[in-house]
């Protein structure tokens, strides 16, 4: 079994494209992947870029999605720790990072320039990672 942290953009983009993630993988994110899903689907809909009912079918979908989702103290002290040492401001990335060193094989990120930036301290993976057939 392959363990991937996925991010919030990773997770509409399945959903979106109803793309099936493979039987053998785990997906992990930390906690605040539920916020940040919410927020990202609600700013769509207020641009208007989907329908509301389309904001709201995605959100079930991804409330549906085996994730595990983790967010205890270990993690938020690495996530810490991370971000000190990518002078990172914000922590929210970094906890992706953190959870990916402490329990995954590789993160997966839309973000290029992000995955790019990890050389070296986490395995990245692209999203086609995750199909279902692409073992």
């Amino acid at each position: 079994m392959t363990r991937f942290v996925v991010d919030a953009g990773v997770v509409l983009h399945l959903v979106s494209a109803e793309i099936e993630v493979a039987a053998g993988h785990e997906l992990l994110a930390p906690t605040l992947l539920r916020s940040q899903t919410l927020s990202a689907l609600h700013e769509a809909v207020h641009r208007g870029e989907l329908p509301a009912e389309v904001g709201r079918d995605r959100l079930t979908r991804v409330g549906r999605m085996p994730i595990r989702l983790l967010g205890d103290a270990v993690l938020r002290r690495r996530a810490w720790d991370l971000a000190d040492q990518l002078r990172w401001s914000p922590t929210y990335t970094a906890e992706y990072v953190a959870l990916t060193q402490l329990q995954a094989d590789a993160f997966v990120t839309l973000d290029a320039e992000l995955a790019r930036s990890l050389d070296g301290i986490v395995a990245t993976a692209p999203v086609d990672a995750l199909r279902a057939g692409a073992d």
